[in-house]
């Protein structure tokens, strides 16, 4: 299949079901909202080595907040709930409650499940935090030197997809750069979804596996350019770049829909071929096949 000039191999994007929560974080302006996410969204490309994969999931204007100031949604994936407990109040901890003038609310009132949040961090206020209900819902106000900050007693849970993905090649390294930013743009409009590595792309994209005892995961010899002759090549004959786009969503919908801008937005003549990252299919059970999301 053909996308323009752009060849979309037949192949498939393997995923696997991951937990997330939704934060919905409001700061005095865009400035420290910006700050806010940045920070809380850092480090956090691979649960491989990461404690959460973490994205900005959209922007939020004031009349639509809770506080009437500007807002983001961040999306925070994990592979449990068990392990969402521990990163999501660190995170929050050591990178909202430090930042500037925020505050944290629940993006996710109707999750499956909850976890604590502001009901861990409040110990920070070293007992002149206080407990507030508003609308039924519990906040904890915790003193700190700008005032106070706000945040939510739980958050809730819900069960998402992580590792969608697409594979750009190009001849060249400007090329698959431009490429890639076309679909991370794209991504970006995708409410549900996001791209947590750095820009939103990946450039040392992964196996399971290595030679070396106690890897789990070593880089994708298939689409190293600088291996070709020494392993089973999977890049286009004139590709010298290859750029993978991974994309956690809300739903296996969510994803479908990222996956399916992302190419579109991408393709065009000096993007030789898409392809995906996948295992054979025996470790995720989430396929999302290429040509069906564009048929």
């Amino acid at each position: 299949m053909n996308l323009g000039t752009t060849l979309i191999q037949d192949t498939f994007a393997e995923a696997f079901g991951m937990s997330y929560v939704r934060l919905l974080v409001t700061a005095h302006d865009a400035h420290w909202l910006d700050a806010a996410v940045r920070e809380a969204t850092g480090y956090s490309s691979s649960v491989i080595s990461c404690d959460a994969e973490a994205g900005l999931e959209r922007l939020i204007s004031a009349d639509a907040t809770p506080d009437g100031r500007p807002g983001a949604s961040v999306l925070m994936f994990g592979f449990s709930r068990e392990a969402l407990e521990k990163a999501v109040p660190n995170r929050v901890g050591q990178c909202l409650m430090t930042c500037p003038s925020t505050a944290v609310y629940d993006g996710l009132e109707d999750g499956e499940k909850r976890i604590a949040l502001g009901k861990h961090i409040r110990f920070f206020g070293d007992g002149y935090q206080k407990s507030k209900q508003i609308a039924g819902k519990r906040y904890w106000r915790i003193p700190v030197m700008d005032g106070e900050f706000l945040v939510r007693d739980t958050v809730g849970v819900g069960k998402g997809v992580g590792g969608g993905n697409i594979i750009l090649q190009t001849a060249d390294q400007a090329a698959g750069l431009a490429a890639a930013r076309r679909a991370v743009e794209a991504v970006a409009a995708i409410d549900g979804a996001i791209t947590p590595f750095p820009g939103g792309v990946a450039r040392s994209g992964s196996k399971v596996g290595s030679r070396y005892k106690g890897l789990i995961a070593s880089t994708a010899d298939p689409f190293c350019p600088t291996l070709r002759g020494r392993v089973e090549s999977q890049l286009h004959p004139d590709a010298n770049c290859a750029y993978e786009i991974v994309i956690d969503g809300t739903s296996p919908e969510a994803v479908s829909r990222a996956m399916t801008a992302a190419m579109r937005a991408a393709a065009g003549d000096e993007v030789l071929m898409i392809a995906a990252g996948n295992y054979g299919g025996k470790l995720g059970k989430f396929h999302f096949r290429l040509h069906e999301l564009l048929s």
